[in-house]
């Protein structure tokens, strides 16, 4: 696992239209988890997370500051996971987000990201995110929320990009 992000965001919940955005819960880890070990949510990250690492994460996940769960409203069904990285990418607040494959294509981790980015924008210059140059879904997501490509490299052996957007 990454270092543990340091909040960036208030501890209380952030609440769009449809979503909730709060800690992640015990009961939370059957979806997290899932993220963690689905082979389509994972096709740009790696691949699935191994069983030993998965038992780290879970006993370190909930509660954690940083780390979101991403509730649906009308139901209370965990959707995803948005993580805000005070220090991340070259010591500037880094946004990551994984979703369950059956809620892509609803706009929910739209909405979730960039409520998130907007709040970490109140307390920080610029906000950015990293996703492989393969991963047109996101690339078109960081850009529905306002994030412009600032940088290309290879990493992990795969070309990425990193997107930024600062305070208006």
């Amino acid at each position: 696992m990454a270092p543990s992000p340091a909040p960036a965001t208030p501890a209380e919940p952030l609440v769009t239209e449809r979503l909730v955005l709060r800690a992640v819960r015990e009961r939370d880890l059957p979806a997290v988890t899932r993220l963690w070990t689905d082979p389509e949510v994972r096709r740009h990250l790696g691949g699935p997370v191994v069983e030993s690492v998965i038992r780290i994460r879970q006993r370190r996940i909930v509660g954690a500051p940083g780390f979101h769960a991403v509730e649906r409203v009308s139901d209370g069904v965990v959707l995803g996971l948005v993580t805000v990285e005070r220090a991340g990418r070259h010591g500037e607040t880094e946004v990551s987000y994984q979703f369950l494959p059956e809620h892509w294509g609803h706009g929910y981790a739209r909405e979730a990201v960039l409520a998130v980015v907007e709040r970490a924008l109140e307390d920080v210059p610029a906000v950015v995110a990293v996703t492989q140059e393969a991963n047109t879904r996101s690339r078109r997501l960081l850009e529905a929320v306002g994030m412009t490509h600032a940088e290309s490299f290879v990493e992990w052996d795969a070309h990425q990009v990193l997107y930024r957007r600062g305070r208006s």
